[in-house]
Order: structure tokens, then C-alpha cells, then sequence
């Protein structure tokens, strides 16, 4: 009886590999959904647009992509976390998504490291200091001289609390006892706004949401959060060079899809992402957009989301930063 259990037993799991290996070998056979936590027309929408459009072409199959906004990606990620795990789901997740919010909630409604398998990482956000030009500060030093001068006075905006925007500029407060107002905003766009129409001095944005303002002197950037010099902005030092050493912080965008998702399909999206990422015409909407690539293979991608785990949720907690 224990031996036919055993046999029977063997027979379904043999069944399963196979039927899963054949998913592979005809993998995909209809549209994949790209799940995006943020709203249409921003930067990390407008990447998955970009790589989304040339991985279509090389699947063979529509690539659809499907914004679900708000509660700090939590709404997107439950979705993607509770979506078969058969290649059909795949989903844009940032530093915030697998590393800020495990600290930034009491009690987070899905796990990172147990929902979702890492396909690879697509690119890099840079970040920076930037002011509307006439507020009336000529660099980064003069800025920050005037905020160590005057604790509380100068305020700051950034697209919302425990985005890696707001994080980069705690990390510089901490690091050098400075004392500034944070404006949480909804977004990159109204922050923006406010910063161009006057209402605050200063913010941090990343290169894709304030490129256009940055280009038409609106927004005028003094320093980037980056280890080197943008190619985008080569005239723009890095906090690191004015003295800031220990200064380094960039929003990061990575892909990944439901954990039980077949590895041979993992490993087909992988070479596929890694593939698109680095064709021409997703490279040329990376440049105008200000926005660095950063192709890897599900390992390289894991082994950073840990290094990352290992700095950010301590700071969060050290600051008192909570999204409860």
C-alpha cells in the first residue's frame, strides 16, 4: 500500500515537471501583463513602456501594461503576489516595493523575499539636489552651508514619505546634522510643480521625472546622490565630490514575478529582459529620459535587493519613518 502511495506519488510530481517544462517550451502563447505600482506617464511607467514595446517584438506576443497605483506599490504587490505564477504576471518592483517598506509598515501585507523570484534589474534612477533658480543658491555648498545655518528654516519637497528621494535626503541630514522641513507630495509631478512655481526652494528628484524642467532651466540641478558624474549631465558634481563621501543613494527598478513561476521561464524572461535592455531602441528612451541601465541575470538582481536590505530598513527605523 506505502509502496503504490509511493509510486503514485512520484508519477504526480513527474507529471508536474513535464507539464511544466512544456509550459516553458511554449511559453508565452498569449499577451503578458506588466504590472506597474505607479500611475501612468511617469518614469516607471514610461520604462516598462520602453521595454515593454521591444519585448513584445521578441516574444512574439502583446506585452500589456497594467498601472496600479497607490499605497506605496502595496496595491500592485498584493495583486502580483496573489497572480499564478505561470510567466503571464510580471511586475516592475523598486527599492521601495522589496526593501524600504518592510520597514516603513508594522505588518506588510505580502513578503518580498517569499512572494516574489527576481528576473533581473532593469535600470537605474539617479537622483539629485535641485532648486528653482532664483531661489537664490549658486551650489550644493551654499545651499547646505544656509541649511546648517538656520536649523528648520529651509524646506524641502520630495514625490512622498519612504521614497528613495526622501530617504537619500535623510541619509544627508544624518550625516551631517542637518535640520530641514520635508513637503511630502503625491508624486514627482505636483512637487515639481511647486518647486518651478516657487512655493519651495529645494527638492529632490530623480532624473526621469525632472529632465524637461532641468533642460529648460526651471529646475536647477546642484548636485546628484550618484558615485560619478552623470553622461546626461556632465556639469553637475556629485555630493560625493563637494566633500559628502559617504553620500550615495539612486532609485533602482528591478523585474520580478510570482514565486512559483517554472525557473525555465524565469530564466527564458531573463535573457529576454536582458536582451531588450540593452537593444538600441530602449537604450535611446533610457538616455533621454536620463535614466542609466542596468541589465542583470536573477542572481546579480538578488544579491543587490540584499545589500540593500542590509543599510536602508535600519535608517528607516533610526529616523523614525513609518507609512502606518
Amino acid at each position: 500500500m506505502r509502496t503504490r502511495r509511493s509510486l503514485l506519488i512520484a508519477g504526480a510530481l513527474l507529471a508536474s515537471s513535464c507539464l511544466g517544462v512544456a509550459q516553458a517550451d511554449n511559453y508565452p502563447s498569449k499577451p503578458v501583463r506588466w504590472v506597474v505600482a505607479y500611475a501612468a506617464g511617469g518614469g516607471s511607467d514610461a520604462l516598462a513602456r520602453a521595454i515593454g514595446t521591444q519585448l513584445s517584438t521578441q516574444l512574439g506576443q502583446p506585452v500589456l501594461i497594467d498601472n496600479k497605483p497607490g499605497g506605496a506599490t502595496v496595491i500592485a504587490s498584493e495583486n502580483v503576489a496573489k497572480s499564478p505564477g505561470d510567466g503571464y504576471t510580471v511586475f516592475t518592483a523598486d527599492n521601495g516595493t522589496l526593501v524600504f517598506n518592510t520597514a516603513l509598515f508594522k505588518k506588510l501585507s505580502y513578503d518580498p523575499q517569499k512572494d516574489f523570484t527576481s528576473i533581473g534589474m532593469m535600470a537605474r534612477f539617479p537622483l539629485l539636489l535641485a532648486v528653482n533658480p532664483n531661489a537664490g543658491y549658486v551650489d550644493a555648498k551654499a545651499l547646505l552651508a544656509a541649511a546648517k545655518a538656520s536649523p528648520g528654516k529651509l524646506s524641502f519637497a520630495t514625490p512622498g514619505v519612504g521614497s528613495p528621494h526622501h530617504l537619500a535626503m535623510e541619509m544627508l541630514k544624518a550625516r551631517n546634522n542637518l535640520d530641514l522641513v520635508h513637503v511630502a507630495y503625491r508624486g514627482a509631478a505636483p512637487a515639481i510643480q511647486d518647486v518651478v512655481g516657487g512655493q519651495l526652494p529645494l527638492m529632490v528628484v530623480d532624473s526621469a521625472a525632472g529632465m524637461q524642467m532641468m533642460k529648460a532651466g526651471k529646475l536647477k540641478p546642484l548636485a546628484t546622490f550618484s558615485k560619478s558624474r552623470l553622461a546626461s549631465m556632465p556639469d553637475v558634481p556629485t555630493l560625493m565630490e563637494l566633500g559628502y563621501t559617504d553620500i550615495e543613494a539612486v532609485a533602482w527598478q528591478g523585474l520580478v514575478v510570482p514565486s512559483s513561476t517554472p525557473k525555465n521561464i524565469v530564466a527564458k524572461l531573463s535573457t529576454e529582459l536582458q536582451k531588450a535592455i540593452q537593444s538600441d531602441p530602449v537604450r535611446t528612451q533610457f538616455a533621454t529620459m536620463g535614466i542609466e541601465a542596468t541589465p542583470s541575470d536573477p542572481i546579480a538582481m538578488q544579491k543587490h535587493w540584499a545589500q540593500e536590505g542590509q543599510f536602508w530598513p535600519r535608517l528607516i527605523r533610526d529616523r523614525n519613518i513609518s507609512l502606518d
